[in-house]
């Protein structure tokens, strides 16, 4: 019996890594795939080419705050796994409502579409900028919110959102926090893939601040490894963390880019920090590790190449993303 999985947001980095996971080789075969995403400026058809004649895959151009479209395909299906946000910091910073409206919104949207439809499960993509800044040790999943931004803040709402319809209607709710992505098919506004296309440019790259914010890197495979788990084997109810398990300053990562594209210092900017820059992220990973046997799969140094390589070889994909207007 084939398993019909709505896939929100599957056109941007993360989502469709998934999407290409989930109908590719090594896929777990018996899915029907379909990709809900608006095609904003980090939507991109291009990530979905290698899946686009699979005959399991379908793609819709629409909005999750479009309550009818929402119905009607969110009835058609059994899953939903649910990747579609605003996610940069600095635009939520400059402007908020966006990311209220799309984050907070269209995540109720869907869930008011679930629970009209009969949905058997809902996996919820979070993030570990809901936990705030971490001074010392690693965040476990029950440790309280103390989102920063206005993006952590709408993503912690979109969750809180989420696990109140499992709670009160008994929604299969299924809810992920993960670290700082890294991979193939990265929009160019995020550290390492602008540190990356700008430095292959020539140009110089933007380091906030002192550089010593610690971010821990996750490469995308090994979160979608981990979605997958959360998934098929996961505990309505439950949240997991998903991390990478390297942590780094940014002033660490710049000097690896440096090194991988073959520049020096002097092509760092040291610019005003972000205002209200969380300090440190650190995710505990025991949960999902001894639940669902969750282990990162990729090398931090050995994928942090592989993705500089990607980069430089694959410039026809992100040449015309670095040239669109801001929205």
């Amino acid at each position: 019996m084939t398993t019909k999985v709505l896939v929100t947001g599957g056109a941007g980095f993360i989502g469709s890594h998934h999407v290409r996971t989930l109908l590719g080789p090594e896929g777990p075969g018996g899915l029907a795939v379909t990709v809900l995403d608006a095609l904003t400026y980090a939507g991109n058809t291009a990530n979905l080419d290698a899946v686009r004649d699979h005959p399991g895959f379908r793609f819709v151009h629409g909005d999750i705050r479009d309550g009818a479209l929402v119905d009607r395909l969110v009835a058609e299906h059994d899953q939903v796994v649910h990747f579609a946000a605003e996610s940069h910091v600095d635009r939520s910073i400059d402007s908020a409502a966006e990311f209220v409206s799309t984050n907070v919104l269209g995540t109720q949207t869907l869930l008011d579409a679930a629970l009209r439809g009969g949905l058997d499960r809902f996996v919820h993509i979070s993030t570990d900028e809901v936990y705030g800044s971490a001074t010392e040790g690693s965040w476990p999943e029950t440790d309280p919110l103390r989102p920063n931004s206005p993006y952590a803040a709408s993503k912690a709402a979109a969750e809180m959102l989420a696990l109140a319809c499992h709670r009160t209607h008994g929604l299969d709710v299924r809810v992920t926090r993960c670290s700082n992505n890294f991979g193939p098919f990265h929009h160019p506004e995020k550290i390492i893939p602008l540190f990356v296309t700008n430095l292959l440019e020539g140009l110089p790259v933007p380091l906030y601040g002192d550089g010593l914010h610690i971010r821990d890197w996750l490469h995308v495979d090994d979160h979608v490894q981990g979605i997958e788990l959360v998934r098929t084997q996961g505990r309505p109810g439950a949240v997991y963390n998903i991390g990478g398990g390297t942590e780094l300053t940014n002033k660490d990562l710049t000097g690896r880019l440096l090194a991988a594209c073959g520049a020096g210092w002097d092509r760092v900017e040291h610019v005003e920090d972000r205002k209200g820059h969380d300090r440190r992220y650190s995710v505990d990973c025991t949960l999902i590790r001894e639940e669902l046997g969750y282990e990162p799969r990729h090398g931090f140094d050995a994928a942090l190449a592989e993705t500089v390589a990607w980069f430089r070889d694959n410039r026809a994909w992100w040449e015309p993303l670095r040239k669109r207007p801001a929205p």
